[in-house]
C-alpha cells in the first residue's frame, strides 16, 4: 500500500479529512503512530496475546503474516573456556528464533551440524552438570543462552564451533513519508518508505495506528472502534 493511501485511510478513520480544528494530525504524527503500531502488533503476534492466543508459527496465518520479519545473520564470535560468545546482536533484532551451529573435534575434523536449544542463563551451570543435557559432540546437541545482547553457545570444551548463524525476528521497517519530518532523525524524508507487510496486514496496522492517534487526542469513539477492528483482525 502506498503512503498516500495509508495517510488517507488514517485521516478518514479519525474523521479528519476536512477538519480545521486545533487537533489536526501532522504527517510526522502518522509516521510515528504507524511505526509504533507495527511494533505493538508484531509483539502481540509473537507471544500469542492476540485475540486467537496464537504465537508465531502456531497457525498458517501467523506463519504467513510474520515470515517477512524472519532474518538470518552470520554470527561473529569469540572462543571462551567452555563456550563461544557472539558479538552484539544485530541492531534490528527483535526476538530470538534459533541458532544453527556447526562443530568439530580432534576425532572428527569434518564439521557436523548441531541442534542448539535456547536455555536460561540462570540454569547454565545445572545443564552443564546434567549428563542428558550438557553439550555433546556424540549427540550433536548443545544449548545457548542470551545475556547482555550477546549469545553464548556452550561447548563444555567437548568440541570446537566452526560456524554459527542466528535466525531471528527483526523489527519492522519504519515507514517514511516523502517531504515529512522524520520524527526519529528530525530531518525531512527525501523519499517514501512504504509498509513492508501485505495489504491485509497493513489494513490492520492502520487500525492500530488510528487507535494510537485517537488515544493521543482523546477521541474515545475512534479509539474504541479502531481497537475492536484491529484486534478482531489480528
Amino acid at each position: 500500500m502506498n503512503n498516500s493511501t495509508l495517510r488517507l485511510k488514517v485521516m478518514q478513520r479519525l474523521n479528519k479529512l476536512a477538519s480545521n480544528d486545533y487537533d489536526n494530525i501532522e504527517c510526522w504524527q502518522i509516521v510515528e503512530a504507524f511505526n509504533k503500531a507495527q511494533v505493538q502488533w508484531v509483539r502481540r503476534q509473537l507471544v500469542g496475546i492476540n485475540i486467537l492466543k496464537q504465537g508465531d508459527e502456531q497457525s498458517k496465518r501467523k506463519i504467513d503474516d510474520l515470515q517477512p520479519l524472519l532474518s538470518v545473520a552470520d554470527m561473529a564470535y569469540s572462543d571462551m573456556p567452555g563456550y563461544v560468545i557472539s558479538e552484539t546482536l544485530p541492531d534490528d533484532y527483535m526476538e530470538f528464533k534459533r541458532v544453527d551451529a556447526y562443530g568439530k573435534n580432534d576425532c572428527c575434523p569434518d564439521p557436523r551440524r548441531f541442534v542448539v536449544y535456547l536455555a536460561e542463563e540462570a540454569n547454565a551451570a545445572i545443564l552443564l552438570r546434567d549428563d542428558n543435557k550438557k553439550p555433546s559432540f556424540d549427540w550433536a546437541e548443545t544449548f545457548c543462552t542470551l545475556a547482555g545482547n550477546k549469545i553464548k553457545i556452550y561447548t563444555n570444551d567437548d568440541f570446537i564451533v566452526t560456524d554459527a548463524k542466528l535466525m531471528y525476528y527483526r523489527e519492522p521497517v519504519k515507514i517514511q513519508i516523502q517531504g515529512c519530518v522524520n520524527p526519529y532523525t528530525g530531518f525531512v524524508s527525501a523519499a517514501d518508505v512504504e509498509c513492508e507487510f501485505k495489504e491485509d496486514v497493513t489494513e490492520t496496522l492502520i487500525d492500530e495506528a488510528v487507535q494510537v492517534l485517537a488515544g493521543d487526542i482523546e477521541s474515545i469513539t475512534q479509539y474504541q472502534i479502531a481497537g475492536t477492528s484491529g484486534e478482531e483482525n489480528s
